[in-house]
């Protein structure tokens, strides 16, 4: 019965058709090639993310409609989230613990939505998630910030009584996505991470999990084997090419992670789960640096999805850390959450999306041999995705490059030039599908000028590109 009652209010509250949501077509599964994420029907899923790490704590009833209608408006499918962060309480005052105990949820009799003195810290959390829901959106649910888990001493029957009081109160909603972990490295307390996974895992088998992990390191360097990880997700991180101490120095080449990922066994899909924020210096803290851009958020997401990722995670650093008035912001934020929300980047993000659902989905892979030439290095590099009958390169500084034709099928190819800023597509013309061609992007070479040659079977007719493929 309160199944039944939960779904007649959301489709009150939505005013569409329950066939309008994505997990009427089925649960999230990873694909039979290992590649990407798809529903049980087989309809594609790109995961396109917004991080807003701190909407459970900080956002009102009223603020997290606004918040995730915005998204939906923007293309969004996925909202990561964190449910208990550090000592913090939400909104509304309420702790989400007896005493900071994690197997002992403090939760109060009624949870009447127009009285806040009714509902409790876990109640508002359901709500997030039903909000999320009315707006076809995924939540992508860190448990338990590790920065909290670091500090504490949390003992393997405490891990075991979270993870289980977690999967029981959300392994019913259709639109859960578990995060293990949360920003840090996989190798600190383990052993918490482990139990938390399997036992969510066991509890909640059909929802999908992952691990978000510190900056500048993946998910599979500890995890990949892992029973209860369906997919990796790296950490790029928001640091430049100069910045980077890591031993693997992959700097701002977010790609290279992708690859290496790829590179494993059994194959499983990855993504980045945090890259460069937008609006944000470029190495996080120092706010005399340079700041991220929204043409850095397309280099990134354009970077990682044509190396083979199976969607991406786009951060604003003021809705990332839900900035307001008031308060003292972290990493020289400069904009206040709800104007943020409609920053640049957020826009762009959408057309990605768009143009990969435009194309036959699971057969598209990297391969940069198609390049002729010059691959190119940092911001020249040109990053090539294909599939059987379709190709795309994209071009961060809009360089001339060329192409080695005959990699895809049809005896002519219809080119054309896809805008990431406005998902705006142009006929170049039609090609004879042999020898290399030389292609030259609209505009002069300089970074943020991007652009996407788009070259098809021209016997196929496909959709203008950015048009989505009807399932």
């Amino acid at each position: 019965m309160k199944i039944l009652l939960a779904v007649i209010l959301l489709v009150s509250l939505t005013g569409c058709a329950t066939t309008q949501l994505p997990w009427n077509h089925g649960a999230l599964s990873v694909s039979d090639n290992g590649r990407f994420l798809q529903h049980e029907n087989g309809k594609p899923f790109f995961w396109l993310g917004d991080i807003g790490w701190l909407v459970v704590q900080k956002l009102d009833r009223e603020e997290l409609r606004m918040y995730f209608e915005n998204r939906r408006s923007k293309g969004f499918n996925v909202v990561q989230c964190i449910l208990k962060f550090a000592d913090d309480v939400n909104v509304y005052g309420d702790s989400a613990f007896v005493e900071r105990d994690l197997a002992t949820f403090l939760v109060t009799p009624g949870n009447n939505p127009d009285n806040p003195e009714e509902y409790d810290y876990w109640d508002h959390a359901d709500y997030v998630a039903e909000v999320a829901a009315q707006n076809g959106i995924y939540l992508a649910i860190v448990p338990v910030w590790g920065q909290y888990v670091r500090r504490n001493p949390i003992s393997q029957e405490t891990a075991v009584a979270f993870a289980t009081t977690l999967a029981e109160r959300f392994r019913s909603k259709p639109n859960i996505i578990w995060l293990n972990g949360g920003g840090i490295q996989g190798d600190m307390k383990p052993e918490f991470w482990n139990t938390v996974g399997a036992t969510i895992k066991k509890l909640a088998p059909g929802q999908l999990m992952s691990f978000h992990t510190f900056g500048r390191t993946q998910t599979s360097t500890w995890f990949h084997n892992a029973s209860w990880l369906d997919f990796n997700m790296f950490t790029s991180g928001h640091r430049r090419y100069d910045q980077d101490d890591t031993p693997k120095k992959y700097g701002e080449d977010n790609w290279r992670y992708v690859l290496d990922d790829h590179s494993k066994t059994p194959l499983k899909p990855t993504l980045d789960g945090e890259p460069s924020f937008e609006a944000t210096p470029q190495g996080l803290h120092d706010v005399t640096q340079p700041y991220w851009t929204s043409a850095d958020a397309r280099r990134y997401i354009y970077w990682s999805v044509f190396a083979g990722a199976c969607g991406h995670s786009y951060g604003h650093n003021s809705v990332r850390q839900v900035y307001k008035q008031g308060e003292k912001p972290a990493s020289g934020a400069k904009t206040f959450f709800h104007e943020a929300l409609d920053d640049t980047g957020a826009y762009h993000m959408q057309h990605i999306k768009n143009l990969i659902l435009s194309r036959p989905f699971f057969d598209r892979i990297n391969d940069q041999s198609v390049v002729a030439g010059d691959e190119g290095e940092k911001y020249d590099r040109i990053l090539l995705t294909r599939g059987k009958d379709f190709l795309m390169a994209y071009a961060y500084t809009g360089r001339a490059f060329t192409i080695q034709m005959g990699s895809i099928s049809g005896s002519e190819v219809q080119a054309w030039w896809y805008n990431p800023r406005t998902g705006e597509a142009t006929k170049v013309g039609s090609f004879k599908n042999r020898a290399a061609l030389a292609f030259d992007p609209p505009g002069e070479k300089t970074n943020g000028n991007d652009w996407v040659l788009v070259l098809d079977d021209a016997s196929m007719k496909f959709n203008t590109p950015g048009v989505p493929i009807a399932y």
